[in-house]
């Protein structure tokens, strides 16, 4: 069973990294959707908060609102428009920081397995080679403690829960995840996933640019 959502929006300010006439990009924080929810109660959302600061700011992408981490803004309906084209046609590259259970046995690997929504249990994803849409994940483990490994995951594609259930799959669920770890993985105060790093072309002079967020985990 997938918990009820309680939302209840972190109390925190705006944590902007970086920002220049074309784009802004935030922290997003850990419980705070990135744009607002279709049920009564879950206006707040990143994308609100921002606009109240900067009138301008224009949705590029999301993040799941249990994830932390760099998300990026347009500031022109142009720049959206490019941004939009670096993460459609795969130029934007992404890097994850997962603590998730259990020792995994290899340093490195590559999951490639196709997802589908689980229409039944909405949000849930799951994998499916007959109806799933391709994801492919790379992963590599960068610290191990007992009980659980560190890793760092780079999405080739950008489907729904693409690394929850890719970690899910491969018997290692991301610690603290409400809708696919089970038992004691679950009982961590948050998802143990944060956007570490996000590179893609400047919509303005279109140079190679990247952004980190620390990892608050």
């Amino acid at each position: 069973m997938i918990p009820d959502f309680d939302y209840r929006p972190p109390d925190v300010p705006l944590s902007i990294l970086y920002e220049d006439d074309l784009l802004l990009v935030l922290d997003k924080p850990a419980g705070l959707l990135s744009v607002p929810g279709k049920l009564a109660g879950r206006e707040d959302c990143l994308i609100s908060r921002l606009q109240a600061a900067r009138w301008d700011a224009l949705l590029v992408h999301r993040l799941d609102c249990d994830t932390s981490g760099v998300m990026i803004f347009a500031r022109t309906k142009a720049a959206q428009g490019f941004l939009g084209q670096e993460f459609e046609k795969r130029r934007a590259k992404k890097t994850y920081v997962a603590r998730v259970w259990g020792q995994m046995s290899a340093e490195a690997g590559h999951v490639d397995l196709p997802l589908a929504a689980d229409w039944p249990n909405r949000p849930r994803q799951m994998v499916s080679h007959e109806h799933g849409r391709p994801a492919q994940t790379d992963w590599q483990v960068i610290g191990r403690a007992p009980g659980e490994t560190r890793v760092r995951l780079a999405p080739l594609t950008g489907r729904s829960h693409q690394l929850r259930v890719h970690m899910t799959a491969l018997g290692h669920p991301i610690l603290g995840d409400p809708i696919y770890a089970t038992g004691p993985a679950r009982d961590f105060p948050r998802l143990m996933l944060h956007a570490e790093t996000l590179g893609l072309h400047h919509p303005g002079h279109g140079e190679w640019v990247e952004f980190s967020a620390p990892n608050p985990f």
